[in-house]
């Protein structure tokens, strides 16, 4: 922290009936009321060396005048600064000081024009040559500026401190932002050591301790002059967040809500919320997708505007692929909702992301044709488009097993979101199948046609060996998908050596049961017609939950090839449901 002296003499001042004056052999003729403080002091060393008193003084015709000196920049004790530099005294300044000092001369108008080596002379070369070219030492400058009332800020401003100030750092930053040798000592104002050690962020570190308002002004000018890797602003940005809403950033992952405190201070965590998303870099990666959804979580919260949360919803679409499920637990903070999780939020970023895939989206026959022709770019790009849909797709899946549990979410929403992810994209059922079945455990009281709702959105032929077997003796679904289940696990049995090609959907009407004669019945079954009346009796009755406990009781899952066992089992479940 660089430091100047100024004068030679000690410091004679001192308090005496509540007025300042100097221990001196000549009385004192001059009194100055600076704001609530008193001073009794001489006119010549003052009167030499600022004119603005000088002005005062031939103004008043009184023998025994008092100058009043209100909103006094710096107020008392910068006055009593340039007080002390008229009488010689010694005085000591530094960052912590100077900006003070320097608003109160130029107040006093303690120019060249009255004296050569006048107090702002001195204070412009030692600002120019010392304060400037120290990075901690702008920060302390700026800091001191927003300790002050509005009228020293507006001095501040009007003499070019804050500008200067801000043009420093971001020149700084600019020359080398990932110099690693720029860590660096610094004694705080209990005058002990503090050391920077994370060396590729050491500017991201000590810019964050401004307020907002100055925080803004030197990010926009570091994004303005595009030297600095998008990556470090985005660094820096999240630096700014956890050393200013912390606590917030805490409670949200925890899933708690806002305290008295917070409550308290919304506004103020508002504008440092909307603030640093106006200084996002816009290139993708920039900032990661978890620090985004934090924001959006924030937005959330503090009922930030529809335009703020918007721009957020849009570039998480655009990174959505690195996002993870505990991430998008966004609370919910309405009062008409009663879900723990704002499903809404998700469904508009799963919206913006699919729109954002169909302008990139290239066919599989496409993308092989890309390969054979060479273009490798175009090939790879469009490779790159179907990882990030798997990945979206099974990020999706993984959102909907954690508001399965939540009893509020209504039937529709958990819909509209499994049909949010278009079928191409979904090649796996299984982790589908366990949000599905998650969901059924936790609302006991859905209704025959919620449940058959649901089971629609899963496709057999998409579940792996041991889900299909799962679900088929889970007794939570409906009798029609538990058949279904049953049927797919004892074809896969019986065409285990054979490639399965024609094998009909599950949302084909022909899928009941009754299709298994006409579908991939055997010679002995379409002579038998005996097999297929039964079948039709137990669709009509897929409704029963008799029946579905009768299909759990009666069948088993086969390891072998067996290709009588459905029929079998049908056949069975029939007979019980006559009795």
């Amino acid at each position: 922290m660089k430091f100047m002296k100024l004068g030679s003499k000690p410091d004679t001042f001192y308090t005496s009936n509540g007025a300042r004056s100097i221990k001196s052999e000549i009385r004192s003729d001059f009194v100055i009321q600076v704001n609530e403080t008193r001073y009794l002091l001489h006119k010549f060393p003052l009167l030499s060396k600022c004119l603005k008193l000088q002005r005062l003084c031939s103004k008043s015709h009184e023998t025994s005048q008092i100058i009043q000196l209100p909103d006094f920049p710096g107020g008392s004790e910068a006055f009593e600064l340039c007080a002390k530099f008229c009488y010689e005294i010694t005085i000591t300044l530094s960052a912590y000081n100077i900006v003070s000092a320097r608003c109160a001369a130029k107040y006093l108008e303690m120019t060249e024009d009255v004296e050569k080596g006048n107090l702002v002379h001195k204070l412009e070369v030692f600002f120019n040559s010392y304060i400037l070219n120290g990075f901690k030492d702008c920060i302390v400058m700026l800091q001191t500026t927003l300790q002050m009332t509005k009228p020293f800020q507006l001095w501040s401003e009007e003499l070019g401190i804050t500008s200067r100030c801000i043009e420093s750092l971001v020149s700084k930053v600019v020359s080398d932002p990932l110099k690693v040798t720029l860590s660096h000592n610094h004694p705080n104002r209990t005058g002990d050591i503090e050391e920077v050690y994370t060396m590729k962020k050491w500017w991201g570190d000590d810019l964050s301790e401004l307020r907002i308002d100055l925080y803004w002004r030197t990010m926009a000018a570091l994004k303005s002059c595009r030297k600095v890797p998008q990556n470090l602003i985005g660094d820096s940005l999240e630096i700014y967040m956890s050393k200013w809403l912390p606590k917030i950033s805490s409670n949200i992952e925890n899933g708690s809500g806002l305290n008295g405190e917070m409550e308290h201070s919304s506004s103020n965590s508002r504008l440092i919320l909307e603030t640093i998303i106006t200084v996002l870099p816009i290139e993708r990666n920039a900032v990661s997708c978890t620090f985004l959804l934090k924001l959006l979580k924030l937005a959330t919260i503090f009922g930030a505007s529809a335009s703020t949360r918007l721009e957020l919803t849009r570039r998480v679409a655009i990174q959505l692929d690195e996002a993870k499920v505990c991430d998008l637990m966004i609370p919910s903070m309405s009062n008409e909702c009663d879900t723990v999780y704002n499903i809404d939020i998700f469904l508009s970023i799963l919206e913006q992301f699919w729109l954002q895939s169909q302008h990139q989206q290239t066919s599989p026959r496409k993308t092989l044709q890309l390969a054979e022709n060479g273009d490798s770019e175009s090939c790879s790009s469009s490779l790159v488009l179907n990882s990030s849909m798997l990945k979206v797709t099974k990020l999706v899946d993984g959102y909907l097993q954690e508001i399965a549990r939540d009893v509020n979410v209504p039937l529709s929403k958990f819909i509209a979101l499994v049909e949010a992810v278009p079928g191409h994209a979904r090649v796996n059922h299984d982790d589908l199948y366990q949000a599905i079945d998650i969901y059924l455990k936790s609302h006991p009281d859905s209704n025959k046609s919620e449940r058959k709702n649901l089971c629609r959105t899963l496709d057999f032929k998409k579940l792996s060996q041991e889900a299909s077997m799962h679900a088929a003796q889970n007794e939570f679904l409906p009798l029609r998908v538990l058949l279904q289940a049953l049927f797919f696990e004892q074809t896969r049995a019986a065409m285990s050596d054979v490639h399965l090609t024609e094998v009909p959907s599950h949302n084909e009407a022909s899928f009941l049961p009754d299709s298994l004669s006409t579908n991939t019945s055997t010679p002995q079954q379409s002579r038998n017609p005996s097999v297929s009346k039964p079948r039709t009796r137990v669709a009509a009755d897929d409704d029963s939950k008799d029946g579905s406990l009768n299909v759990k009781q009666s069948c088993f899952i086969s390891t072998k090839p067996q290709k009588m066992m459905f029929s079998k089992c049908s056949l069975m479940n029939c007979s019980k449901m006559e009795k």
